[in-house]
């Protein structure tokens, strides 16, 4: 495109004056302006018309329905992350912090059946490409709109790759479609497609790997060996008893780890056979040697640094063998019995086969090993059965059914307070109800007694946020009424000034928790379908 007439020489005149200023050139800022206006029309109507774009196909229909009218409002308030004004020095004021908010929203209504709204579709992928935790629920709330608009826009390029890509995947009862795709597809699509067969029939999604197995790329045996987590089963074992000859080693090693997790197979047995000829009750051998058998059903050769290699190759061998052949080898013992007997070569091969029977119990889902590696939770930590470590304690609860594990975790905030519970926490179902969710408000509020400052809590107070029961809000209320009216000292004064200021920061941060908790009990009325 190319302007009419001779008007480039009058335009940099008009840009001159503006950037020396009117009164270094003759004129006013008015005759700048008018000027200025004068030559725009010019030199747009200079334009030579150019080949219009062709437009893009239109957006595809999304049956779900849009959520209701409040629930509207209130995505767009979360979207526009608007949050409760602080105050500086690392407070965050009492209001809720909405953006915090956003995945609840986004989770309730992804379970609720519903769609973006359209009007919000945009925020919602500037949402999602700023926050990668945020991308699985909005872009399944966005759908194949979603998308549509993600091939319109480079920003929204990242929704190409984290989803389906191409839109609505194929029926699993359409053979045709899910060969051709399965076939012609982006790698973000056949992933896709694999879990959506998976899901559906788990040995059809086994039959569509096998057709392509020998000549995808190595990392992408990996990932789609890795989908097969979900509904693994005997039927597997072939396939995966096959991939322990891969060519590589890390896809060789996540076959092996699926093999072990079913007790039944044939690698399971060979693990068994291994790990009781090093461990009874007279004593723990390690093995000697990795030998090729070994090493062809999954055991690392070389450890780590800090790690000795007959203890690296004991802990392998444990970890996968199936847990109930453990009971005959040690006289008919339950697996609270096992664990609890002193081994006889030192602490430090009992610290190693506890270690593993913790990884075999997480992996073979077992809960009967998982409570007695547990053991109480009201005794000192360092006196756990089974381990002592904190995320290895979390990974057994999270075998245990929710009920256990929320009274599991109860009692141990009733023991030990919140200091040590954050990990504990995640593990537990949503919303933390009945004994769970007292034991947390009771613990705030010891902890509040005790003149600690919140912020020393602060990863658990923005899990309470997320996860307490919106039931708890009347009591945090009270709480908030006995912390408040305290001044608020910086942390610099004297001992009375401080105890004085932790309170008020209490009474701050119970208001803001009981605000939220208001806030997202109101979310939910707002999800509500219509009656």
């Amino acid at each position: 495109m190319a302007s009419g007439g001779g008007g480039s020489a009058e335009w940099e005149e008009l840009v001159a004056v503006a950037l020396l200023g009117t009164e270094r050139r003759r004129g006013s800022p008015v005759a700048l302006l008018d000027a200025a206006a004068v030559q725009t029309v010019r030199r747009r109507a200079g334009l030579r018309p150019a080949a219009a774009a062709a437009l893009p196909q239109p957006a595809p229909a999304d049956p779900r329905p849009q959520p209701p009218e409040p629930a509207r409002r209130r995505l767009a308030q979360l979207l526009a992350g608007r949050t409760g004004a602080g105050s500086g020095g690392g407070r965050r004021g009492a209001a809720p912090d909405l953006t915090e908010l956003l995945p609840q929203w986004l989770a309730a209504a992804g379970r609720h059946g519903y769609r973006a709204p359209d009007a919000l579709l945009p925020a919602l992928l500037d949402a999602a490409r700023a926050r990668t935790d945020l991308r699985p629920q909005a872009l399944a709330l966005a759908g194949p709109r979603g998308l549509w608009l993600a091939r319109l826009n480079p920003d929204w390029r990242f929704a190409l790759r984290g989803g389906a890509g191409g839109g609505i995947l194929p029926d699993p009862e359409d053979r045709a479609g899910v060969e051709r795709l399965w076939q012609e597809g982006l790698f973000a699509e056949r992933v896709a497609l694999l879990g959506a067969v998976r899901a559906h029939e788990a040995a059809a999604a086994v039959r569509l790997l096998s057709s392509t197995w020998a000549t995808e790329r190595a990392e992408d045996r990996l990932m789609f060996l890795d989908s097969l987590r979900v509904g693994l089963s005997e039927e597997d074992e072939p396939f995966l008893e096959a991939a322990l000859g891969d060519r590589s080693r890390n896809v060789r090693a996540t076959a092996a780890e699926l093999l072990s997790a079913l007790p039944g197979s044939a690698l399971a047995a060979r693990m068994a056979g291994r790990a009781l000829a090093c461990v009874g009750p007279e004593g723990v051998v390690p093995p000697a040697e990795c030998d090729a058998g070994m090493l062809r059903d999954g055991v690392v050769e070389r450890p780590p640094a800090g790690r000795g290699e007959r203890s690296w190759w004991l802990g392998q061998l444990v970890e996968a063998a199936p847990l109930s052949c453990w009971r005959e080898r040690f006289g008919g013992l339950d697996a609270a019995g096992i664990v609890a007997l002193p081994i006889a070569d030192g602490e430090s091969w009992a610290e190693e086969l506890h270690a593993a029977w913790c990884r075999a119990a997480v992996r073979q889902r077992d809960p009967e090993w998982s409570k007695a590696l547990l053991g109480s939770a009201s005794a000192p930590t360092a006196t756990a059965p089974g381990t002592a470590s904190l995320a290895e304690r979390a990974k057994l609860l999270g075998v245990l059914a929710e009920g256990e594990r929320a009274e599991w975790v109860a009692e141990f905030v009733r023991a030990h307070g919140l200091s040590e519970a954050f990990q504990l926490l995640g593990v537990c179902v949503v919303p933390w109800a009945g004994a769970l969710g007292r034991a947390v408000v009771d613990a705030l509020d010891a902890a509040r007694e005790a003149g600690s400052y919140p912020w020393s809590f602060s990863g658990v107070m923005g899990l309470a946020e997320r996860c307490l029961d919106p039931a708890e809000a009347g009591r945090l209320e009270g709480l908030a009424a006995a912390g408040a009216g305290g001044p608020v000292d910086a942390g610099g004064g004297g001992g009375g000034d401080v105890e004085a200021g932790a309170v008020g920061y209490w009474g701050e941060a119970f208001q803001r928790l009981a605000a939220t908790l208001r806030l997202r009990a109101a979310m939910r009325v707002e999800l509500a379908p219509a009656a």
